[in-house]
């Protein structure tokens, strides 16, 4: 079974809460606190499974949940650091926000990949002692790790993209130049998924072929396969579309070529532009009384393609049309990897659509910003950091706090003070 995308939930672990305990040894006076930090919680980690070109795994097992941090113990024990989880997928993945669509990441150019951080461990009460609070009977709770509802993509990673009507000869053409197996049959839709085939040029040269489940006038409005299978060659450099030359069918060549371009630029107007070969396939069994060949060559040379003529069944000119696509290959861009449109804010302001917070004066005139999404956020957040430190303050500004506090009354050089974060307020 062949199974290109899939809904799933991934959950990283939550980080172990602090320790509060005191040191008590025979014979040690005022032994002061040792509570130990909780451990973090484990990552959810995606990496490419190169060996697979589907998502069946996914079909019964679709939660995904990291190992939760330890908590920490008397005499300064850290818990336990939670286990990461390695979710395997296929090259060509793409890993999407289910709420927003927006791209993740595109699993075609890394070798893993952290979607989501598990929490940080919280911190003992041994963090806290100081020359006036000597014994601190509180600890911090470990943060909560991340959870995404995500949706997997597969857009395999082919060069080349067969494309054409039903029983044009796209699997015959694909067995003949490849080591692919592809079902073939003298009945329409043969092929019901994608297969993938590895072409040799030369010694350590090649490039990589897809054959598409054809497609028939009306796909997109979901007759046949519909534009399904299409996603699979979004990525690829070159598109060959396979014409039936014979007309055994009883078809016009040139009516098949402009049904597979009207469908084409249907799904996307981009991949219509492509550059293309036309290849006119069944030559061995052309009836030059039955075809209008000049009709047929004039109209691919005014759209600007190469035309090939070949037999995918005798193999006449399949050698022409490979050393063409090589050629061509050469000259055109690498594959396409799709970059992440999604902003590292986005995944805190998404996680809740209740950015509550309330906002206090404390004695010392500081303003006291909480929340329980603000805990998690600070949580994550390397103060150290400068890139981090801006990510914090981009989040501030997007979730509303910051014209919050204005409301509130904060002024420039006010003191504010978010979960032991302290600053003063800039406007």
């Amino acid at each position: 079974m062949f199974i290109d995308k899939v809904k799933i939930y991934v959950k990283a672990g939550n980080g172990g809460n602090g320790s509060v305990s005191f040191r008590r040894e025979k014979y040690v006076a005022k032994g002061g606190p040792d509570g130990g930090d909780g451990g973090h919680g484990g990552n959810v980690v995606f990496e490419i499974d190169k060996g697979t070109n589907t998502l069946l795994s996914f079909r019964y097992k679709r939660k995904f949940v990291a190992q939760n941090g330890g908590d920490g113990a008397g005499a300064k024990f850290h818990g336990k650091n939670g286990d990461d989880i390695i979710i395997k997928v296929p090259e060509g993945t793409l890993i999407r926000d289910e709420k927003t669509g927006k791209i993740l990441k595109d699993m075609s150019d890394c070798e893993s990949w952290i979607c989501a951080k598990g929490g940080r461990g919280g911190w003992g009460n041994k963090h806290f002692a100081t020359p006036t609070r000597q014994i601190p009977m509180f600890a911090k709770s470990g943060t909560k790790g991340q959870e995404w509802e995500l949706v997997l993509e597969l857009k395999m990673l082919a060069d080349v993209g067969l494309v054409g009507l039903p029983s044009a000869g796209k699997s015959s053409l694909l067995a003949a130049v490849s080591d692919a197996k592809p079902k073939i049959a003298d009945y329409h839709f043969t092929t019901l998924s994608p297969n993938l085939g590895v072409v040799r040029v030369r010694e350590g040269h090649g490039f990589v072929m897809a054959d598409i489940p054809g497609l028939i006038e009306g796909a997109s409005e979901g007759l046949g396969l519909g534009h399904e299978f299409l996603r699979h060659i979004e990525r690829c450099r070159l598109l060959v579309q396979v014409v039936d030359i014979s007309c055994i069918e009883g078809r016009n060549p040139i009516d098949d070529i402009v049904t597979i371009d009207d469908e084409l630029k249907k799904f996307s107007s981009e991949l219509s532009t492509r550059p293309r070969i036309i290849v006119a396939n069944k030559v061995d069994s052309l009836d030059r009384e039955l075809v209008d060949i000049d009709a047929f060559e004039k109209y691919v040379k005014e759209q600007g393609w190469e035309l090939i003529y070949i037999s995918a069944y005798t193999g006449e000119n399949t050698e022409i049309l490979i050393d063409k696509i090589d050629k061509m290959l050469d000259k055109l861009p690498p594959l396409t990897i799709y970059e992440a449109d999604y902003v590292p804010e986005d995944a805190i302001l998404s996680d809740t659509d209740d950015h509550a917070i309330t906002i206090t004066k404390d004695s010392k005139g500081t303003y006291v910003v909480e929340g329980e999404w603000l805990f998690n956020l600070v949580g994550q957040v390397n103060f150290y950091d400068r890139e981090s430190l801006m990510f914090f303050q981009r989040v501030l500004l997007k979730s509303g706090v910051i014209d919050k506090l204005k409301e509130a009354g904060c002024k420039d050089g006010d003191a504010v003070s978010i979960y032991d974060f302290e600053f003063d307020f800039v406007i």
